[in-house]
């Protein structure tokens, strides 16, 4: 992708960010927020007014999107990496949502703030055990411990509101991890929504859902191709209020 991607409300400048904006991100982006296990339908947690938080925010579009989906929600974005921070400020404060979003630069563990959420999202680094990239600041947005993981959902065990949800995109192999995690920490598995490039492909990631009190909690599936290079009809209708291909 080029260094500006340009969505139908909003542009993300990609410079000097680790992190591009992928496929995780926009399905994240596009589903999060929904009662039902983080997929692409279903009940919204507090449609009116929600306050929300994209952990690790990188170029901001997850953030963005969410600033565009629920259009009376406060969105914050925290980000360790400085000129990532600085490039997603710049992306909120030259979109629409403006008024509504805040960037924080720093460790989401040692981020002093009493705020509480409806949502907290995130696309973290979930390369675990592997071999580490020799870019220092590509190694920070890609690679990651299991300590990461219980740090934040210990952080979101204290700062979710009552009715309030974690949602994150992982590998699928991780869903079994995050579920004891959870448990350890009040939290409760909330639903998931599994993702399979095509029809008959083994499923690689999942956007897994917790939260204090589950809410009829299920599996779902969602499939990205319905051929090589063509997407299917359930993407096509997912970022078609976000692409201007679509």
């Amino acid at each position: 992708m080029g260094q500006v991607f340009q969505f139908k409300q909003f542009a993300v400048d990609q410079n000097n960010v680790p992190m591009r904006i992928n496929t995780d991100g926009v399905l994240l982006g596009a589903t999060a927020g929904f009662q039902q296990g983080g997929a692409y339908h279903g009940t919204a947690v507090n449609p009116e007014s929600m306050d929300i938080l994209d952990i690790g925010t990188g170029t901001g579009v997850i953030a963005l999107m969410l600033a565009q989906r629920f259009e009376q929600a406060n969105v914050c974005g925290v980000e360790i990496d400085e000129l990532a921070a600085e490039t997603a400020g710049m992306n909120f404060k030259q979109s629409p949502f403006k008024d509504r979003m805040q960037l924080v630069h720093g460790d989401i563990f040692h981020w002093q703030t009493e705020l509480q959420f409806d949502l907290i999202v995130s696309n973290p680094p979930f390369y675990l055990n592997s071999l580490h990239n020799p870019d220092q600041r590509k190694k920070v947005a890609k690679h990651t411990d299991d300590t990461f993981f219980k740090g934040m959902i210990k952080f979101a065990s204290e700062r979710l509101k009552a009715d309030g949800q974690i949602q994150l995109i992982v590998p699928i192999e991780m869903e079994q991890f995050l579920k004891d995690e959870a448990i350890k920490h009040g939290l409760e598995w909330n639903g998931q929504c599994n993702i399979r490039s095509f029809e008959d492909s083994d499923s690689f990631r999942c956007i897994i859902s917790f939260a204090r009190k589950a809410n009829q909690p299920k599996t779902e599936e969602f499939i990205i191709y319905k051929g090589r290079g063509i997407y299917s009809d359930a993407y096509n209708h997912l970022l078609e209020p976000f692409f201007l291909a679509f």
